[in-house]
């Protein structure tokens, strides 16, 4: 049989950091590689209640086929934990805050349409977007994320018919760099989307996962009506879950729900219930500062080891950002290395993270120096062990 595919699909590659969880599962690998909540932090006694109570009160609904827009009281109760006016008609429940992503895709992107991303940016999303077939366009970025002043001159040198579909930015702990962007630059976004139009994706699965002080607003709190917010439970609750939402301005909610109606008709009802079940008890809330903590000491052992292993060298060949917040560490070898290269002999020693190229939409502007640490999954033991081995490869490639 010869089966012809759509064009698209050319443009599908598997993830590569799903590929390299392939790794991670070999016996003995420590694995700073994936994007993965602990496990520690997996509420099971308490999802197994509310799935018991779920069933118990209303297993025939619960087991059911739903509404698209997602369960009512879900709904509601996602628009009222949100720290700005949201209706609950402006809810829409994903499965997973990935599903969104595609959703997006299908209604905002044509082929050749123009989108932004900031570089480096969340692989994930980037899959999500290139079936659709864009052009992808990075902006400027550093230690504080989008750099707000150079956007400004890029907008303000883009020719209309050059002007962006959307940009898409992660403003909370970013994946994969771990960067936050402050509140001078959120406020002073927020006035020049508005003044050149400019729509904004904001994907915040993170935000939930600070550690001494509370992230800025929100973009969306500052300009709704031109921008779409993703949210996740998947970092504080359970990512087998899969549950997310997004928050849309009135004017694009039917158009993405008939995209959710034809992808999967509805996340699933079970899911929903347990969820709503969770937020209504409080149990939410009572469970993030427990997560904050145990992220936060994870974090501090990973930055002590890479001071014990790093701290010696004058000038410093290898270094890190601190974030503030979230999973990941973004770290930069000498100009001369090549992560990827590297991986390869972290693996044969024991140790997985994953290579800074990957995270970049465009060949030409990827930097091989960089990579990604996650801090989340594994132990102190194993954090020490890990940055030890992988300090060894290092200076192996010096």
């Amino acid at each position: 049989m010869n089966w012809t595919l759509a064009s698209r699909a050319a443009r599908m590659n598997p993830s590569f950091i799903r590929e390299i969880l392939k790794v991670t599962e070999r016996p003995g690998i420590i694995s700073f590689a994936g994007g993965l909540p602990s496990p520690k932090t997996f509420p099971i006694t308490e999802v197994n209640a509310a799935v018991t109570k779920v069933l118990t009160e209303d297993g025939e609904a619960a087991l059911q086929y739903a509404t698209s827009e997602g369960y009512s009281p879900l709904r509601e109760a996602v628009a009222k934990m949100l720290p700005w006016h949201v209706s609950p008609d402006q809810v829409l429940i994903t499965t997973g805050s990935q599903q969104g992503l595609d959703l997006i895709a299908k209604i905002l992107i044509d082929k050749d349409s123009i989108i932004w991303v900031e570089s480096p940016t969340y692989l994930g999303a980037v899959q999500a977007f290139t079936p659709m077939e864009p052009r992808v366009v990075s902006v400027a970025c550093d230690d504080d994320g989008l750099d707000v002043d150079a956007l400004e001159v890029q907008l303000n040198h883009t020719p209309a018919d050059q002007k962006p579909r959307f940009i898409y930015l992660l403003p909370n702990f970013q994946n994969p760099t771990g960067r936050t962007m402050p509140e001078s630059r959120r406020a002073k976004l927020a006035v020049l989307a508005q003044a050149h139009g400019l729509c904004i994706i904001e994907d915040n699965p993170y935000g939930d996962l600070w550690f001494d002080e509370e992230p800025p607003a929100t973009l969306t709190s500052r300009n709704p009506d031109g921008t779409i917010y993703l949210g996740s439970f998947s970092k504080i609750l359970a990512p087998g879950l899969r549950l997310g939402f997004m928050v849309l301005p009135p004017v694009l909610y039917p158009k993405m729900l008939q995209a959710k109606q034809a992808a999967d008709l509805h996340t699933p009802s079970l899911n929903q219930r347990v969820l709503y079940e969770l937020l209504h008890s409080d149990f939410i809330p009572q469970h993030k500062p427990s997560i904050r903590a145990l992220y936060k000491s994870q974090l501090e052992a990973m930055l002590a080891a890479l001071d014990r292993e790093f701290g010696r060298e004058t000038p410093r060949t290898v270094t890190w950002n601190k974030p503030i917040g979230g999973m990941f560490l973004w770290l930069t070898l000498p100009k001369h290395m090549n992560s990827q290269a590297l991986l390869h002999k972290a693996v044969a020693q024991g140790i997985a993270f994953v290579p800074g190229a990957a995270f970049y939409a465009n060949e030409g502007e990827m930097e091989h120096n960089k990579l990604r640490l996650s801090f989340v999954t594994a132990s102190v033991e194993q954090i020490n062990q890990g940055i030890a081995i992988l300090a060894k490869c290092i200076a192996d490639e010096k």
